[in-house]
């Protein structure tokens, strides 16, 4: 049975869980549980004085006194579906690290969202495989529902390859969480990486990268550097590989970049495309410069990209032709304080209550569905009692034809048609 058709089918890109920190240590390898306690001590010192000056304390003791249940969530899974529910969310794609203000619930070793190749990669395969374990039981609770990421540092191929392999044997169909940060290690243009991304093309997991790691060691005490480049040390490594060629190797490869907003892509996509065109500012380079991609790269990321947009905001919705409406993936990066959850309708009627219903249907929850291969109508029951209906999101208006200007100039670099702006919110 098709999806109710009053009512819409909304899929978050972008959910996280994760297990209190300590009780990870029954999930990890015997071997390595020693170290965890060691490591657990350590953390909590090295945390405490991170977030000294850095963290909004009066917020975080707000936020955890507001939504104490709700956060439970993170690893409860009959509460998660409550508030999924609560949400108007009928399927999710869960990362890691289900506390965002005191990492209280994260990866064992530092093996989540802020994993980077400066960690022991043994170590980081162990908190990954660790988290794997539990995050696959947490979604045999509900797997219509939930599409669970598996993590997999790459550093140690064959280590990748073989848990990306039990990761799906496991259940977690939602793809991999690669570190964003490669170094000391190889780029992820190297050769070396050429089997885990066979395995994931294989294998229908989609490979991912996610905010979180940036090169802190440089910022001091002035997290407002954190904030500005994080985007972009979390998007780097698809430029890598859309210009390595990756994807042309690989044609049942995806990538997708969450949580870094989708703002920056339609200057990127400009930018590479008229370098690929040989438009006056690269017709001096040689061969070099495409020797290594059959396909212009804005066609690249159409086929085979996506962007885990959390929280999309109005400026990124009035840019969607130029992004491409069919790389837009929602999210309400739940449970995190960041995100639109415990207010995700009233968030969606201030983003959406403009934009036509064709296309809401597939940034809410369509695209999301086809990348991670949802059952639509195994979700359609219960988005038919809890989904919200274009009148929720303000969507009766005739102000739905007014983008049909900039529809028409889609990619303005490639259609050679401009069409003004139509002024929007933040």
């Amino acid at each position: 049975m098709p999806p109710t058709p009053d009512r819409y089918l909304v899929i978050s890109s972008d959910c996280h869980a994760g297990l209190p920190n300590a009780e990870y240590r029954e999930w990890l390898d015997p071997g390595h549980r020693e170290t965890f306690d060691a490591y657990l001590v350590e953390r909590t010192r090295t945390v405490e004085l991170a977030q000294r000056g850095m963290l909004n304390t009066a917020f975080a003791e707000e936020w955890e006194a507001e939504n104490a249940e709700g956060l439970r969530g993170g690893w409860d899974a009959a509460r998660r579906d409550k508030e999924l529910d609560a949400d108007g969310v009928v399927g999710e794609v869960i990362f890691p690290d289900a506390d965002a203000v005191t990492a209280g619930a994260s990866a064992p070793f530092g093996a989540g969202l802020a994993s980077a190749g400066d960690t022991d990669p043994a170590l980081l395969m162990a908190g990954a495989r660790a988290h794997n374990r539990w995050l696959a039981e947490l979604c045999a609770t509900s797997p219509e529902r939930r599409a669970g990421v598996a993590i997999v540092p790459i550093f140690d191929v064959d280590a990748a390859v073989a848990e990306i392999t039990r990761a799906r044997e496991s259940g977690l169909r939602g793809g991999i969480l690669i570190p964003s940060m490669w170094q000391p290690y190889p780029p992820y243009h190297d050769h070396r990486y050429e089997p885990v991304w066979a395995a994931c093309a294989e294998l229908g997991m989609p490979v991912h990268v996610h905010s979180g790691s940036a090169d802190k060691a440089a910022y001091g005490p002035h997290v407002g550097m954190y904030t500005t480049e994080v985007r972009w040390w979390s998007s780097r490594p698809l430029w890598f590989l859309i210009w390595a060629g990756t994807f042309d190797r690989h044609p049942g490869l995806r990538f997708v970049v969450t949580e870094c907003g989708a703002f920056w892509a339609p200057d990127l996509l400009w930018t590479m495309d008229t370098v690929y065109d040989r438009e006056h500012g690269s017709r001096k380079l040689g061969d070099q410069l495409t020797a290594h991609l059959a396909r212009r790269p804005s066609e690249v990321f159409d086929a085979q990209c996506a962007i885990g947009a959390s929280n999309t905001r109005r400026r990124e919705l009035a840019r969607r032709y130029e992004i491409g409406i069919g790389n837009i993936m929602w999210g309400n990066d739940f449970p995190h304080p960041e995100g639109t959850w415990p207010h995700t309708r009233e968030w969606l009627r201030g983003a959406f209550h403009d934009i036509p219903i064709d296309e809401t249907r597939v940034m809410l929850g369509g695209n999301t569905a086809a990348m991670y291969g949802f059952d639509v109508d195994a979700l359609a029951t219960l988005a038919g009692r809890v989904g919200p209906t274009p009148a929720d999101l303000g969507q009766t208006g005739d102000d739905l034809d007014k983008w049909r200007d900039l529809e028409a100039a889609g990619r303005p670099w490639l259609t050679g048609t401009e069409a003004v702006p139509l002024p929007v919110g933040p």
